[in-house]
């Protein structure tokens, strides 16, 4: 996978209030609308096939809907480049859930499967080509075969072609933050970041808070790096270095380089030491979420870590398959208890 689908969007991804933003305000179904926070749980996306090989999606959602106890699952993948076989891809992710709900006796009363909204979210420079059916990666059939091949569709949220007088007119979060990728250094510096620092203050999330400013450091890497993006003309490289050079230019009066915006703003405030003890506890409780009740030596070495390590730890423990994996060792810290 490349950088961009790692920690940066995984990161964000992993708060349901950056999910309920991109179905509500960037997809055009409104069952989605007026739907509870507390309506999106995360599931685990990694499913094992018959041949024990494993195969993940990069986010799986759920979301209850209305009173009757409706789940509606959402696979969310992200891309920086264009995948030719990203229906196939989508096929194969939308089958294995299916069928680990089916191992899992997940399924309603009526042993039905649920829907399945499949979205790929995509902030490359060149336009998506790439088929959003299935269908068009198939020789024809037959006319007598036809009823019998297979189908899949998932919609695509370009980011790099999303109306800017519409992201403008959107409070989101998600909003702000597509804004700041489509802007230069200055627009970022002059209107992006003070809406930003105000949703945090009116709604003052820590662990979103940390997403976000993960999500900032891996954009200010991206955007001094152009190398690691693809360019489908002569024309969009020019531009794009150009855009390049002008964030290169203006990280410093930004303060990216010096640091993570937010967490700037947390130390100007004298608010480093308490930002240390909310992430031991966030890291605690994401671990205790995903592996059970942790052992007294992973418990004391979250306690005496530094920041850089917690932050590491945090990081990891997203989507790291044990709690082994987390620490990076197969120290007593990572045993379970």
């Amino acid at each position: 996978m490349p950088a961009f689908n790692d920690l940066g969007y995984r990161s964000l991804f992993a708060h349901p209030e950056l999910v309920r933003d991109l179905v509500t305000h960037f997809t055009p179904f409104k069952l989605f609308r007026n739907v509870a926070l507390f309506s999106f749980e995360r599931v685990d996306p990694v499913y094992v096939s018959e041949r024990l090989a494993a195969r993940q999606s990069d986010m799986v959602w759920r979301v209850r809907i209305g009173q009757h106890v409706l789940y509606v699952y959402i696979l969310l993948e992200f891309q920086s480049g264009v995948d030719r076989w990203m229906a196939l891809r989508m096929q194969s992710y939308v089958g294995l859930l299916c069928q680990d709900l089916v191992k899992r006796h997940a399924l309603s009363s009526a042993l039905l499967l649920p829907p399945v909204l499949p979205v790929v979210v995509y902030n490359g420079a060149p336009r998506w080509s790439a088929s959003l059916d299935l269908a068009a990666l198939l020789m024809q059939a037959p006319a007598e075969l036809a009823p019998f091949q297979p189908s899949q569709r998932y919609l695509l949220i370009d980011q790099q072609r999303l109306d800017r007088a519409a992201l403008e007119a959107n409070a989101t979060l998600l909003a702000l933050l597509f804004r700041m990728e489509l802007s230069s250094a200055s627009e970022v510096r002059d209107n992006v970041l003070p809406a930003l620092l105000t949703w945090f203050d009116d709604a003052p999330q820590e662990s979103l808070r940390l997403s976000v400013a993960q999500w900032i450091k891996h954009l200010a890497q991206r955007r001094a790096n152009p190398e690691s993006f693809a360019f489908d003309s002569v024309e969009g490289v020019a531009d794009m270095e150009r855009k390049f050079e002008t964030w290169a230019e203006e990280f410093e009066d930004i303060g990216f380089q010096k640091g993570l915006a937010l967490a700037e703003k947390a130390r100007m405030e004298g608010a480093a030491e308490g930002q240390v003890t909310a992430l031991r506890a966030m890291l605690g409780s994401l671990l205790h979420k995903r592996f059970g009740a942790l052992p007294q030596t992973a418990t004391l070495r979250i306690g005496q870590a530094t920041q850089a390590d917690l932050e590491q730890w945090f990081e990891r423990g997203l989507d790291a398959p044990s709690l082994a994996a987390v620490f990076g060792d197969d120290s007593e810290a990572a045993r379970p208890a």
